[in-house]
């Protein structure tokens, strides 16, 4: 009755199934415990986990007469120390170097430097196209370039080359906040549109951009600034 946990030789499919249901359900709360950092960025760490949880999760799935209990207690047992090593780094500094690489500066005050690139084995040609992805197609206007912990290159550009903003021409504009769904796939978020205005400005504001309801709409959003976005089913446009 409890083959899918023990393991059997010729374990039915629906045994598979049930392996795989728990494996995924516990992994899925084992990120949750870990946090969202072992997701966001993918430090040397946070490699190592993934490989070695991938390995030590995936044979129970793919081999039937391998016990389940043994493989997630392993799991548990390194989500603890990844947990652990995450704790240190994040409240002692002093260890933190340890764990997690420090950041190379590539360039500095607009100089390529040589030796650096070869200690992170970062080829020209990857920090050009890490520069491209930043925005940064001439070299003449890039001041520092960075490889970061997670293996990204981080630039910042010659102050001269900054992007003009509001503040820089004194102005001071109305803060946007964060944008909440109003409306998805022709459903309204109740719960978002309480906090801006009711429903007869919702079906104003439908008709203001040409929809007749909700039904019609597939993505609406509005931000503090009471700028509105509206993406239509069929057609999409921006107010």
């Amino acid at each position: 009755m409890f083959d899918f946990w023990t393991g059997a030789e010729g374990l039915p499919v629906y045994g598979f199934i049930i392996r795989a249901c728990i494996v995924y359900i516990y992994v899925f709360v084992l990120i949750k415990v870990l946090g969202q950092r072992s997701m966001s960025t993918l430090n040397p760490i946070d490699f190592l986990f993934g490989v070695i949880i991938g390995d030590v999760i995936g044979e129970p799935l793919a081999d039937g007469e391998v016990p389940l209990g043994g493989p997630l207690a392993a799991a548990a047992f390194i989500g603890g120390i990844h947990l652990f090593l995450s704790y240190i780094s994040l409240k002692m500094p002093r260890y933190r170097r340890i764990i997690e690489d420090e950041p190379i500066l590539l360039i500095e005050k607009g100089h390529i430097l040589h030796e650096e690139l070869q200690k992170a084995k970062v080829t020209v040609d990857s920090l050009l196209m890490d520069l491209r992805f930043n925005n940064a197609i001439d070299l003449m206007e890039v001041d520092y370039a960075i490889l970061e912990s997670n293996g990204q290159i981080s630039v910042i550009k010659k102050s001269k080359y900054d992007s003009l903003t509001p503040n820089d021409m004194g102005q001071s504009p109305v803060s946007k906040g964060y944008p909440s769904v109003i409306i998805e796939d022709g459903l309204i978020i109740e719960a978002n549109l309480k906090k801006f205005h009711d429903r007869a400005w919702l079906h104003r504001t439908l008709k203001q951009h040409g929809y007749n309801d909700a039904t019609e709409v597939f993505l609406m959003m509005l931000d503090n600034a009471g700028n509105v976005y509206i993406s239509g089913k069929n057609e999409s446009q921006t107010v």
